[in-house]
């Protein structure tokens, strides 16, 4: 880092976030947050509550990836969503909205490119830069069956690139101005908030509102020759068409065959544009 980070300041972060989030903590160290606030929410943790890590040394990403953030290089962030009202059939869109309100909040930062990779990757940085590269991960998990709960973990390098993420970036290495971390938090979390409400609202439909339109406006995925690595070590290759309305990827192989991937990791087979 080029600067001695700030530490969070978690009272600043309650008066600017007051109203959207019921509950918001930051601690020092902790092994995951999702883990953490998965615990909390079966033990009845409210709707909307944020848990915040200045270091996360035991996090975790899909596909059982290490997310390891060391102190103040960027921002580990989980928040928990009781969705009453909406079917557990769309809640695979929530992982998808986070990384929406996620590219809102760099694209406030940064004028470098920006998209999604389906489903949980945010990319920044253009080709002649060796971009676009990773800057943020998502996962989301459900907390409670019994009563609909569902815990978003982002995390998003902001200062530097953490050593176990080899080629990844971040927010400060590609915006040409100081980025604080704080503000960057407030900025991701009124996002996420904002599109999770309209989500809420639309009881999970996305398109009542314009969610779709705009993950598909910002998907780099989509329109390119992709390959799926799937759970349990296969693959599926093809174009990535589209994403239906359970968030699922669309995928047409070279036979002509359309299938809907509900979950894997893309890899883009050329450079995303």
């Amino acid at each position: 880092m080029n600067r001695t980070a700030q530490p969070l300041d978690a009272g600043a972060l309650r008066a600017a976030c007051v109203g959207p989030w019921n509950r918001l903590d930051v601690v020092e160290r902790t092994g995951s947050t999702n883990a953490d606030l998965m615990a909390a929410a079966l033990a009845g943790a409210p709707d909307r509550t944020v848990l915040v890590a200045e270091h996360q040394d035991a996090g975790r990403g899909r596909l059982a990836r290490s997310w390891v953030s060391p102190p103040g290089s960027g921002l580990t962030v989980s928040v928990l969503f009781r969705p009453a009202g909406v079917s557990p059939s769309r809640f695979s869109w929530l992982p998808l909205l986070a990384g929406l309100a996620a590219l809102d909040t760099v694209r406030a930062f940064t004028d470098a490119p920006a998209g999604l990779k389906w489903p949980n990757d945010l990319l920044v940085g253009s080709a002649e830069r060796g971009g676009p590269r990773k800057v943020a991960g998502i996962l989301a998990e459900v907390a409670d069956p019994a009563r609909p709960a569902v815990v978003v973990g982002i995390g998003l390098n902001v200062e530097s690139a953490p050593s176990d993420q080899p080629g990844a970036t971040s927010l400060a290495a590609e915006s040409d101005r100081e980025i604080d971390r704080a503000a960057v938090l407030v900025e991701l979390l009124t996002r996420l908030s904002a599109r999770e409400e309209q989500w809420r609202a639309g009881r999970g439909d996305p398109d009542a509102t314009r969610l779709r339109a705009d993950y598909r406006a910002g998907c780099l995925s989509l329109g390119s020759p992709v390959r799926v690595e799937l759970p349990g070590g296969t693959s599926v290759s093809g174009i990535a068409e589209d994403v239906d309305g359970d968030g699922r990827l669309l995928l047409l192989d070279a036979a002509g065959h359309r299938r809907a991937v509900a979950a894997g990791d893309v890899v883009h087979l050329r450079p995303a544009e």
